[in-house]
């Protein structure tokens, strides 16, 4: 009876996997037919999931076929083509497909032992990101959730080298008492930065701001008097322009005065990939830690954040814990490079994305969105708007004129549901910003979406 019933379940566990891998075949299928944001009825429909907690189990089907039903019109069409808000990637077909499996899988990556297959491609990425983006090839990282996380785990890292040069052990006698360490950023630094910095107990307001140029790019020449105790947070891709600091001269007064130097490189990191675009990021290999996401410009699903640091040791003191059951082995632990411990085996989408791109895929993924963006840049500027930044790389910032005329059109384009674009402050004045970064973005999504955009804006300004 026993065996009868194990095969029962066995056999619902299949059906019920069928189901689902139709249900996101379809949707994967018919992403570029359907609106971009939801309609206002589907999201009047997410109603539908607030009711008592069951008392009784349902069908696993039925369970599944209602979160379709409910869920998937309400879902915002990242995957598509014409999404371009956010900096949000798309997803490879590799990389979702081997999201699946990884599911199916369920392994926990934090240690070894408990998941060879996670922890050996772990480093295997994380040899591969280093390589493509032209960082030092002793760096030792970890796979986190997000940039935020990675900024995070790479400024718990310098403050535990920068303390330990003082004499003192951050871990074992924390922040109280302990010698200050000064903090500087641009004056355009993402908030992403400010979280992290709080998150480390350094603060949001006890900063260093440096000015910065029209485009966002710290000015080389206003830095402060640096020294053995300051940790300096460099961008690779302003989030609004795109930009760049300096990072040879920043990196070189740096050096100079042994501050330890962290790149805030979410997305812009990866423009290393391509020739084209390589000189942007020339400087940045000599920093001393990275903050990336591959869930943007790489197009790996989400979460798929990434810490690099220049000095290995730093990162495992700062993130080991001890424990007689988590004894490891003497090979490299996952779980000492991040502040995580029991975590989703985040290498295999990672290592299934770049696998199935390889160099060539990802300059060709680089180098088209940074063409398309260009394209928005033209359409824009021929139809008589203004472009607010320099357009280096994806990312375009338009007005439409005062700043209520550009947020009437903004809410305009997202309703219309063609396309979706955000809206953004860029040095007291507002915009549209327009990020082109997924795999699935063609030319006529480009075409469609400038022309949609150009008519909405020509119609809110009479």
């Amino acid at each position: 009876m026993a065996i009868e019933t194990g095969v029962n379940e066995l056999s619902k566990r299949d059906k019920v996997l069928q189901q689902a891998a139709e249900i996101a075949r379809k949707y994967a299928l018919r992403i570029g037919e359907r609106r971009v944001a939801p309609a206002q009825k589907d999201l009047e429909n997410l109603l539908k999931f607030r009711e008592p907690f069951p008392t009784s189990p349902s069908d696993p089907s039925q369970v599944l076929e209602r979160l379709d039903q409910i869920g998937s019109p309400a879902t915002v069409a990242t995957t598509g083509g014409r999404y371009f808000g956010f900096v949000n990637g798309g997803t490879l077909p590799a990389s979702l497909a081997a999201n699946w499996v990884a599911g199916a899988w369920d392994q926990n990556a934090a240690l070894r032992v408990m998941s060879p297959v996670a922890a050996e491609l772990e480093e295997v990425v994380l040899s591969w990101v280093c390589e493509a983006l032209g960082l030092p090839e002793n760096c030792q990282g970890g796979l986190v959730s997000c940039a935020t996380t990675a900024n995070f785990t790479a400024l718990l890292a310098a403050r535990h080298a920068l303390l330990a040069r003082a004499g003192w052990n951050v871990v074992d006698d924390g922040m109280f008492g302990a010698p200050p360490i000064d903090v500087v950023v641009g004056d355009e630094v993402h908030v992403s930065i400010l979280k992290a910095l709080s998150l480390a107990g350094f603060g949001k307001k006890r900063l260093t701001r440096v000015e910065v140029d029209g485009q966002g790019r710290m000015r080389a020449d206003k830095l402060p008097r640096l020294t053995e105790r300051t940790v300096l947070c460099m961008q690779a891709g302003n989030v609004n322009t795109g930009a760049f600091d300096p990072a040879t001269e920043i990196c070189a007064r740096a050096r100079e005065q042994g501050a330890w130097v962290h790149v805030d490189g979410a997305f812009g990191l990866w423009a290393a990939v391509s020739p084209k675009y390589s000189h942007l990021t020339k400087g940045f290999e000599q920093a001393d830690s990275w903050a990336t996401d591959a869930h943007k410009w790489p197009n790996v699903n989400y979460d798929s954040g990434i810490v690099l640091v220049k000095d290995g040791a730093a990162l495992r003191s700062a993130m080991t814990i001890t424990a007689a059951y988590l004894a490891g082995s003497a090979r490299r632990e996952p779980m000492h490079h991040t502040p995580e411990s029991s975590r989703r085996a985040r290498g295999v989408e990672l290592w299934a994305a770049l696998k199935s791109t390889g160099r060539a895929g990802l300059r060709s993924l680089i180098e088209r969105t940074c063409t398309y963006a260009q394209r928005f840049e033209e359409g824009f500027r021929k139809a008589g708007f203004e472009v607010l930044n320099d357009v280096v790389i994806n990312q375009v910032l338009v007005s439409f004129g005062s700043a209520g005329i550009t947020e009437k059109v903004i809410r305009a384009v997202q309703e219309d549901g063609t396309c979706w674009c955000g809206g953004t402050e860029w040095q007291g004045k507002s915009a549209m910003r327009v990020s082109v970064c997924s795999w699935a973005t063609t030319e006529a999504d480009v075409q469609l979406s400038l022309r949609t955009i150009v008519r909405i804006a020509r119609e809110c300004r009479g």
